[in-house]
């Protein structure tokens, strides 16, 4: 199932995608949002309507970030070739690069991306999430794809200079309002299997940036979720975004910034496509 949260005449609801329209579940099934949903354990609940008949237009609806929990969770540095991309020879690391995003910092599908007032350095970034299902501690790899409600996708948008204003973190470039973007919707794990190899594309403006498979990550999603799981109780509706391929605009030469009027597109053959256009943040 391919579900979303929306807007819809000015009212939140969440439901089933399908390609004539939305089949609203707030209504159906009693939940008052996805993450009551996922929380709840009601994806079958779900499922029993997915061969009803739509109740919205997609067409008509404001997208917003398919589910937001308690935690978004943010990977650095997890494609291979992004050590050299950094102008790093290490070997690779023995633990994966972690921050954190609040969920003020992202958007949903089709709403534009913020680049700040104080910044041109504005880039983007394409990556896989998961979503979390099912809540766990010290989760073994052996059973952490147990723990996946689904997968989206995400634009995790950057603002390069704000990244290096801490001696060690990255929090303030990662966290401006609005800068960031997740969606289209969450596709369930029994329909897109996260763990076969997922390839993932990323343009602006119609041209391939950044392009990759998730067969060549550092640290797979079975791992990610046992590594977390290690000091954090992972909740259902917690995201993680897994990292994103080489080829974003700061390494570029001359960078490629996103400017006013930029289409960013985020693809996953069996998840969808995540677009947003490049805005300037409001005065």
């Amino acid at each position: 199932m391919r579900l979303a949260s929306y807007t819809h005449d000015g009212a939140p609801s969440f439901g089933i995608v399908t390609d004539r329209g939305i089949v609203d579940l707030r209504r159906r099934t009693g939940f008052l949002s996805m993450l009551a949903l996922i929380a709840g354990d009601g994806l079958a609940a779900a499922r029993a309507h997915a061969s009803e008949t739509p109740d919205v237009d997609s067409a008509r609806v404001i997208w917003l970030p398919p589910v937001l929990g308690e935690k978004l969770w943010c990977i650095g540095v997890n494609y291979a070739e992004r050590n050299e991309e950094y102008r790093d020879q290490s070997a690779v690391p023995k633990y994966p690069s972690l921050f954190c995003r609040n969920p003020r910092s992202v958007v949903g599908h089709n709403t534009p991306v913020e680049r700040p007032r104080v910044s041109t350095q504005f880039d983007y970034e394409g990556e896989i999430a998961i979503v979390i299902g099912k809540q766990g501690r010290h989760i073994p790899r052996e059973r952490a794809f147990e723990h996946i409600a689904g997968l989206t996708l995400c634009n995790e948008g950057s603002v390069r200079d704000w990244l290096r204003h801490g001696k060690f973190n990255v929090t303030q470039g990662k966290n401006f309002d609005r800068s960031g973007s997740l969606g289209p919707w969450m596709v369930t794990a029994d329909e897109t299997d996260p763990r076969r190899p997922l390839e993932l594309t990323t343009r602006v403006n119609g041209e391939i940036r950044q392009h990759d498979s998730t067969s060549r990550l550092i640290f797979p999603f079975d791992f990610l979720i046992a590594y977390l799981s290690t000091f954090a109780t992972l909740v259902p509706g917690d995201v993680i975004a897994t990292g994103t391929p080489t080829g974003a605009g700061v390494h570029r030469d001359p960078p490629a910034w996103l400017v006013p009027g930029d289409l960013v597109e985020v693809e996953v053959p069996g998840i969808g496509t995540l677009a947003n256009t490049v805005a300037d943040e409001p005065a």
